[in-house]
């Protein structure tokens, strides 16, 4: 006789409580999972209603109130372990992904890549000191300087001459600008881009080293990397100092679950502690770190299968799309090979029409605009989800074709920043908000960049151009989202005031 659901789930709940197979751990990662296993642990207990908890969160884990919406929410403090203990489970948990990245320092984030650069910031230098970072940044890092009073020496990416897209940023670029600022404490580079271009992070790493400073490396869509021989070796494996990945961009983790890894010989692990802590929640979301270990444990136990499936599968996605006329994809050794980047301009349809038509099929995207279309493929997808978002793509892009253009690209590659003050000194400076015409040849007091990418087209200290303007209002009337500023129409702009006093 069938079990009905309600007596499938009584199974399920009574055999994790007498620590057998349990259906919600379908791999039975729980093993090699320690946080996974507690969180397993302590959800049976509550589905069981064999918890009465006096402790937060307040929704005691009852679902008559707010709903399911909070089903599944398990503390790390007094729900994966006491309130007291927990952290030594959680360290074993980070221990085992240390190892795996073949770093010797690692924390686990619940607040994202935004939470890792910010963090990374912090640990590197003194206010004052200069850092040279990469300007196709996010805008996490850009706050990162803020909060620790670096310097940035801006270097630029070279540029893929076909699509107007970023390449890599050059070593000796990154070279040119370690010899001209000798005080330099760090690199910071972004790498793989967001749209998927990978640089000579080895090349970088002896440029740094040679100057004596750590490789620190923005590695968001990266987490996959390094699992299997046809992918690039992840950031770490390629001699960075230390690397940020999004658990939940690339592999099958929950939302805001990233991982911060490091070795020590050019950076002070107490430091990276002190700089972790001081930007990290006190109340981490247990279900976060719990998806983070069971991930890792994944990648340790399956991840050259899986990350051997996500290559054919971004593969046979590209030799469809390569039979659409005038479509073009952005490919070759500097690009990531699980990385789908459509350029459109050869079709005359537009990004955002396409995907319009996309999200109302239920297919959203990650990145679209007038000339490009990004969809993430990970290791959760499969031939029937890739082989339906291809054919999706495909006739939406038919229905929108038209008359072939050239590329135009984001004013977020283009344009070239000027400097007149430091980013924390701009921050806290005095400001008042202008007409946009008037801002220009002002400093900006804010941060505006067209989403996605999100990288910053204006950033606080720098000179208003009326390229940048120009570029900002352009991505605008396109369709573009204008992110982060005060008046996101840019009738106006924050700028700092005359005389400010930081």
């Amino acid at each position: 006789m069938a079990l009905s659901a309600d007596h499938r789930a009584d199974d399920d709940r009574q055999a994790d409580l007498a620590g057998l197979p349990d259906a919600r751990d379908p791999r039975g990662l729980r093993t090699d999972a320690p946080l996974l296993d507690a969180w397993l642990r302590f959800t049976a207990q509550a589905q069981a209603g064999a918890l009465t908890p006096m402790s937060v969160p307040g929704h005691k884990q009852r679902q008559d109130l707010t709903g399911a919406v909070v089903a599944g929410d398990a503390p790390q403090y007094g729900g994966l372990g006491t309130i007291k203990h927990v952290d030594s489970l959680l360290a074993g948990a980070e221990e085992r992904a240390a190892r795996l990245w073949g770093a010797d320092w690692c924390r686990f984030s619940v607040a994202g890549s935004t939470h890792g650069n910010q963090a990374l910031a912090l640990a590197v230098g003194a206010p004052g000191q200069e850092v040279v970072v990469t300007r196709c940044l996010h805008r996490s890092l850009l706050l990162g300087l803020v909060l620790a009073g670096l310097r940035p020496v801006w270097v630029l990416p070279e540029r893929d001459p076909a699509s107007g897209l970023p390449a890599a940023v050059a070593v000796d670029t990154v070279r040119a600008a370690l010899a001209s600022h000798p005080r330099t404490c760090a690199v910071f580079l972004g790498d793989p881009s967001s749209v998927g271009t990978t640089g000579d992070l080895a090349g970088h790493a002896r440029a740094a080293h040679e100057a004596g400073v750590p490789l620190i490396v923005d590695a968001a869509w990266a987490a996959h990397l390094g699992f299997h021989p046809d992918l690039p070796p992840h950031a770490i494996a390629a001699g960075a100092d230390a690397m940020v990945t999004s658990a939940h961009k690339a592999l099958p983790a929950y939302t805001q679950g990233a991982l911060v890894l490091a070795r020590t010989g050019l950076l002070d692990p107490a430091r990276l502690d002190r700089a972790f802590e001081a930007t990290h929640t006190t109340s981490p979301a247990g279900a976060i770190v719990a998806s983070i270990d069971a991930a890792r444990a994944l990648l340790a136990r399956d991840g050259t299968a899986l990350c051997a499936r996500l290559l054919r599968l971004v593969a046979a996605a590209r030799r469809r799309l390569a039979q659409v006329p005038g479509l073009g994809l952005l490919e070759g050794p500097g690009v990531e090979p699980t990385k789908l980047v459509v350029l459109l301009s050869g079709t005359g349809a537009h990004g955002h029409a396409v995907e319009t038509d996309l999200i109302a099929m239920g297919m959203p995207v990650e990145m679209a605009d007038r000339d490009t279309i990004v969809p993430i493929v990970t290791l959760a997808d499969d031939e029937a989800t890739v082989a339906r978002f291809t054919a999706a793509l495909v006739a939406a892009i038919e229905r929108h074709r038209g008359t072939p253009r050239r590329p135009v690209p984001s004013p977020a590659w283009t344009v070239t920043p000027q400097v007149a003050l430091p980013p924390r000194e701009a921050f806290f400076a005095r400001n008042e908000t202008v007409v946009a015409n008037a801002a220009v040849g002002r400093i900006s007091a804010e941060l505006v960049a067209p989403y996605p990418p999100g990288v910053p087209v204006l950033a606080p200290g720098e000179i208003i151009t009326a390229e940048a303007l120009a570029a900002l209002r352009a991505a605008h009337a396109d369709g573009g989202r204008i992110a982060y500023a005060a008046d996101p129409g840019l009738d106006t702009l924050q700028v700092i005031a005359p005389h400010s006093d930081p």
